[in-house]
Formats: structure tokens, C-alpha cells, sequence
């Protein structure tokens, strides 16, 4: 299976529309000529469009240079990745390999043939002056049939997509075509094929008090299904973001809970907790690998003895593949997909009647828990001190998180506290770093001289880390000050 990053735009344009020499636009010397191509897909999807409402789409097509199955994952007019598979014989569905990667799109569900597009294309290169295609250019005489009720389409669509080009070339391309009359297209051909289904759900949030809050919830609930395919193949940032996600979908459950049944909601919680579980594991030996590898490079060579390089990698190589394995059967269990359809009853259903007062009431509860949570762990020291830091920094993540809700609405003064909170975070973060870094020492060390080698380097080490975080309490202090100062929070009491 082949993975790319696709960057490209769509535009429409009337019936007259013709399209304008596109040379000297952007760095274009020449366009190439014409090449005609017969393109045929058939889309499939769930029996009520999970995988296009969450920005997925997975298709079977012939003709054209890359005909096989294909799943896009992104929204259109930003960077898709695509994830390509051999088409078989006779293909009586999607291979199992794309079938994984859809499992949170589709909450587990059959897929089907939702949608059948049959597109007569006329692409061209654009190149520059040494002969580098920068961009293609396809011009598509389009028909498409809904293969569930029957309705049928058909329009004229350009398509621009980056080869070697950057976005400056887009944007100039994009210029260009709309000054021939063009329009931008802000969704693909398969949701075009189908809009008029897509159209009968509603998946606004409610606009009283409350909107805010399911919006936010929501919206980290589509982070987590976006990020999936990308986090089941290890990737470093989708991990990261779909952990990141579950936190603040865990913390904002929390926070504003009276909005949803409490049993119903705790569950929730206690599902995500198991998911970012998985997600951490592999997400901490990353972060963990990458930070004593940068601590290693800092060391002068004579002061390195011993393997304990190579020993450090081969560790975290084998515990990091551990840890993707067990990501992956988690990924797919029955277990996720049903934490995700719970997600949905929870986010989707209805929410209880609250007015901006009580939404505004719950955010203060965070923010003053944090406050509290880091002003007892400041009064103490030691491994207990380090302990009450780190469970300071959750609770000024939840309150970062309550405050994000409220963004929209309160505008600069909101984003100054949620930046003020980030940096006090990230500080708690550094910190709690050390604190497990010295861990992950001691056991290398002592599992070392188990073995004969050498532990002066793994003790320097962990001595530096210990004075690393000595060093973090004063710009912990002067950030907690900066965060509370009257002014940064005066909008929270209005």
C-alpha cells in the first residue's frame, strides 16, 4: 500500500467557460498538451454517509495511472492524504488494509457502493523553464449516479493539483482561473455525487448556550477520527493529535458534564481514558526517544562510555514497536468503534437546557482548580512536590481547555488567557519531563551494570535532567504570576 500527500483545488465553471493559458502564471513557462484519460469510480461509504461526513473517502476506479482502490483522508482545497491499494480480479470489497483505516470513520460498520462517477478527463502538465512539472492541470466533463436512490449529475470541474510547485503557484493558478470566471469548489466530486443526501443530516451544533460546548466536543471527536488512519500506521503527529484530542474531549465532558446524563457521560470518559491510554504508550516512547537522543548529542564524546547510545535506541526501537502493536489491536477492537457510536449518542442527541451563565460559571471552576491544584504544590517538595506539579499541569489543561470553548465568542482576551495557560503548561510539562527522564535513566542504568557496562554516562545524564528541573520552578513562578494578572482574566467575570 502507497501513501501521498495530495494538494490540490477544484473549480467550476459555466457552461462557456474556456480554459485560460495558464503560462507565465506563478513561474509556468510552458503547458504541456492534452492527454485525454477515461476514468471510472465507484465510491463506497456507509449506509448513512459516515466516511464523507468525516472528510474520508474511499473509492474503486479504473483507467488513469493509478487505478486501483483509493481512500482520501482531509478536506478538499488542503493537504489530503491518500492512501492508494492495488485493485484486485474481482474485488467484491475493499481490501482489509484500507478497511482498518476507515474503522473510525465508519464506527465499524459494512461499507457499500454509495456512488459511481464516470469522468472524462483532459489533463495537462505545467512545467518551468528546466522542464519541472510543477503542477498537472485537469479539465473533467463529469457524470454521477447515486447508486442508492438513482439521482444523477453532471458538471464541468478543474482540477489543480501540486507536483513540485508550492502553494504561491496554487494560489497564482487559482487567480488566474478565477479571473477566466471560475469558481473555487470547496467539496469533492463524491460529496457532489451525493449532496442531496448529505444535505437531510444536520450536523450543526444547537445555537443556545450549549453550542459552544457540543461544537468543541465535536469537533475533538472529528480530530480523533481524522487522525486515525495516520496514528494506525505510527505516525508521529496524528498520535500526537488524536491524543491531544481525546484529553480535551475527556476534560470537557468533565467540565460542563451537567449537559449530558451522568452515567452516560462517565462512561465516555472512562472509554477515552482507555484510548488515550494506547495513544500515550506510544505517543511517551517517542517523546521519551527523541529527548534522550538530543541529550546524548549534547554530550562531549570522551564523557560517552560505554554503548549507551546504541543500548538507548535498541530499547525504546523494541518497546515503541510494542506499543504501535498494541495501538493497532486496540484500533481494531469492537471496543473503539463502540466508544465512537457512544461518542455520537452523547454529542449528537440531546443536551440539557443551560444558559451562558452556567456555561460561564463551569469555566471559573476550572481556571480557580488549577489556581488551587498549583499553589498547594508549590507549598511542598520533593517526589511528592513533583507528583502535585504534574497533576497542576492536568488541571491547567482542563481549564486551558474550558477556556478554548469561550474563544470564539470572547475573542482576544480568551486567546491571550488560553496562551498564557499554554506556557505555564508547557513549563509543568518540561518539568514532569525530567522527573521521568531520571526514571528511564535509573532503569538503564541499572539494567547496564546488570549486565557489565559501564553507568557513569547514564548517572550524568540523569544529574543533568535534576538540574534542568531545578531551573524550571523560577519560570514556573513568573508564569503562573503572568497568567493571573487582572487584566488577562477580567473577561471571565462579566
Amino acid at each position: 500500500m502507497g501513501t501521498v500527500v495530495e494538494r490540490e483545488r477544484k473549480f467550476s465553471g459555466d457552461d462557456g467557460f474556456r480554459l485560460p493559458d495558464l503560462a507565465g502564471c506563478g513561474g509556468v513557462a510552458t503547458v504541456s498538451d492534452a492527454t485525454a484519460l477515461e476514468l471510472d469510480a465507484v465510491y463506497w461509504d456507509t449506509d448513512d454517509l459516515r466516511l464523507l461526513r468525516s472528510g474520508h473517502a474511499l473509492r474503486r476506479r479504473t483507467g488513469g495511472h493509478d487505478a486501483g482502490w483509493h481512500l482520501k483522508v482531509g478536506a478538499v482545497g488542503g493537504a489530503r492524504v491518500e492512501h492508494q491499494f492495488p485493485a484486485g480480479a474481482s474485488d467484491a470489497g475493499p481490501p482489509a488494509e484500507l478497511v482498518a483505516l476507515i474503522r473510525g470513520a465508519s464506527r465499524g460498520r459494512p461499507v457499500a457502493p454509495a456512488a459511481r462517477i464516470v469522468n472524462h478527463r483532459r489533463e495537462r502538465r505545467l512545467l518551468d523553464s528546466g522542464g519541472r512539472v510543477l503542477a498537472e492541470v485537469a479539465e473533467d466533463d463529469v457524470r454521477s449516479e447515486d447508486l442508492v436512490d438513482g439521482t444523477t449529475q453532471s458538471w464541468h470541474e478543474v482540477e489543480v493539483e501540486l507536483i513540485d510547485g508550492d502553494e504561491d503557484l496554487l494560489d497564482a493558478v487559482a487567480a488566474r482561473l478565477s479571473g477566466a470566471g471560475a469558481r473555487e469548489v470547496p467539496v469533492s466530486k463524491s460529496h457532489r455525487a451525493v449532496a442531496h443526501r448529505l444535505a437531510r443530516v444536520d450536523d450543526r451544533p444547537p445555537a443556545d448556550a450549549a453550542g459552544p460546548v457540543i461544537g468543541y466536543a465535536r469537533e475533538q471527536r472529528d480530530t480523533i477520527v481524522a487522525n486515525h488512519a495516520a496514528a494506525y500506521q505510527g505516525d508521529e503527529d496524528a498520535v500526537h493529535d488524536m491524543r491531544v484530542a481525546v484529553r480535551r474531549l475527556r476534560a470537557t465532558l468533565r467540565t460542563f458534564r451537567g449537559l449530558w446524563a451522568r452515567r452516560e457521560s462517565e462512561a465516555a470518559r472512562a472509554e477515552l481514558r482507555w484510548l488515550g491510554g494506547e495513544l500515550g504508550a506510544v505517543r511517551d516512547h517517542q517523546v521519551m526517544a527523541a529527548r534522550l537522543a538530543a541529550a546524548m548529542h549534547e554530550l562531549p564524546d570522551e564523557l560517552v562510555l560505554g554503548p549507551v547510545a546504541a543500548r538507548i535506541g535498541e530499547r525504546f526501537a523494541a518497546d515503541l514497536a510494542k506499543a504501535i502493536t498494541a495501538l493497532r489491536a486496540a484500533l481494531d477492537s469492537d471496543r473503539y468503534p463502540e466508544l465512537l457510536t457512544r461518542l455520537d449518542r452523547l454529542l449528537d442527541g440531546t443536551a440539557g437546557e443551560v444558559d451562558g451563565r452556567w456555561t460561564d460559571r463551569r469555566i471559573r471552576r476550572a481556571v480557580r482548580r488549577a489556581d488551587e491544584r498549583l499553589d498547594r504544590a508549590l507549598a511542598g517538595g520533593g517526589p511528592a512536590g513533583d507528583a502535585a506539579l504534574h497533576e497542576a499541569r492536568k488541571k491547567y489543561k482542563a481549564a486551558r481547555y474550558a477556556v478554548e470553548v469561550r474563544q470564539a465568542a470572547a475573542g482576544k482576551p480568551a486567546a491571550r488567557l488560553v496562551k498564557r495557560f499554554k506556557r505555564l503548561q508547557d513549563l509543568l510539562g518540561t518539568h514532569q519531563d525530567s522527573v521521568v527522564t531520571r526514571e528511564v535513566l535509573l532503569r538503564h542504568a541499572l539494567r547496564a551494570y546488570a549486565e557489565g557496562e559501564n553507568t557513569f554516562t547514564y548517572g550524568l545524564l540523569h544529574a543533568r535532567q535534576a538540574e534542568t528541573a531545578g531551573h524550571d520552578l523560577p519560570a514556573v513562578l513568573r508564569a503562573r504570576d503572568r497568567a493571573r494578572r487582572r487584566r488577562v482574566r477580567r473577561w471571565l467575570t462579566r
